[in-house]
């Protein structure tokens, strides 16, 4: 992210684990005081409801620690609220978000392998393994409640990859900028090999991460956007056009994620795409309350149906 009109060089040295609005992570501290609120201070596992996991806890899946947070109880009718965090943050980031959602909801959110205080992982993860994870985590806090998926950035990659094989469990989804279908063609296409300077440095580093070369090991290649069914679906884009100040390149990347974000459209018939005026990428730290309100509504909305579908 870039911030307080720093130098353009920044604009590619976003963080030494991801590329500027493209797969996540902000550097500035700013950053991290907005989001330092804690979901809970508790260290060891509670119980909210039936024995469901409440405040911080490592759990196992497949044998590798998982870091998860839980909070608020358990809504009659309503799914769990799953926070998934963008390409080299964390849990942590998403607190505040937590806290606010967890007044009216039962909300987790966790560290994939090789982010915040999970397990490395033993090598290389795709797509597959990480939905592996991502189901023994929903497994293990859902108490076997549908569940809505909030993801920014890579998080919203990974859950609108996920939801397509896995609508037994997902319900709805919330798309916070999240990373495009075709971002490695995006990429590509719109910073050529020859480019230099910062634009060069954002195309290396951000093709990297996704060849599996940061952190997570995570592997992203590009796809069809495959269809889910007709969930809810809240597509949000960022309104502030920080990506136009990449020298040369930035208007047309600012072009190829607008249109990659509406090609996330086509992951339910019901979606709908919105924009947060005053937020660059980070839309849940920039304008909260706009996160909040379409995280609600999802809710409500696959909450609705599925009580719906119960009545005989």
């Amino acid at each position: 992210m870039i911030r307080n009109g720093r130098a353009s060089a920044v604009l590619a040295l976003c963080c030494t684990v991801a590329g500027v609005g493209l797969v996540g992570c902000e550097s500035s501290s700013e950053a991290d005081s907005r989001a330092s609120a804690t979901p809970t201070t508790a260290a060891t596992e509670q119980t909210a409801g039936e024995g469901l996991l409440t405040g911080t806890q490592a759990i196992k899946v497949d044998g590798r620690s998982v870091n998860v947070s839980c909070s608020g109880d358990p809504v009659g009718g309503r799914p769990v609220i799953v926070l998934m965090h963008g390409g080299g943050d964390g849990l942590k980031k998403m607190a505040a978000l937590q806290k606010t959602l967890s007044k009216k909801n039962r909300v987790c959110s966790y560290d994939r392998l090789g982010a915040g205080a999970s397990d490395k992982p033993d090598g290389p993860q795709t797509l597959e393994s990480s939905g592996k994870v991502l189901t023994g985590v929903i497994d293990r806090v859902a108490g076997g409640a549908p569940v809505v998926l909030a993801g920014h950035s890579l998080g919203g990659l990974i859950a609108a990859r996920y939801a397509p094989d896995h609508r037994d469990k997902v319900k709805g989804l919330v798309l916070m900028d999240a990373t495009s279908p075709t971002q490695n063609a995006d990429l590509t296409k719109e910073i050529p090999e020859s480019a230099t300077g910062p634009a060069a440095d954002l195309r290396a580093q951000t093709l990297a991460i996704l060849q599996g070369k940061g952190p997570e090991k995570l592997t992203v290649r590009d796809g069809k956007v495959r269809s889910a069914g007709n969930i809810p679906v809240e597509v949000i884009q960022h309104g502030k056009q920080y990506l136009a100040k990449v020298p040369e390149y930035g208007p047309g990347m600012e072009q190829a994620w607008s249109t990659g974000q509406r090609k996330w459209l086509a992951v339910s018939s019901r979606s709908n795409l919105s924009t947060a005026t005053n937020s660059e990428h980070y839309i849940y730290l920039d304008q909260p309350e706009v996160a909040v309100r379409a995280i609600e509504r999802v809710t409500s909305q696959a909450g609705d149906a599925a009580k719906a579908q119960a009545q005989p």
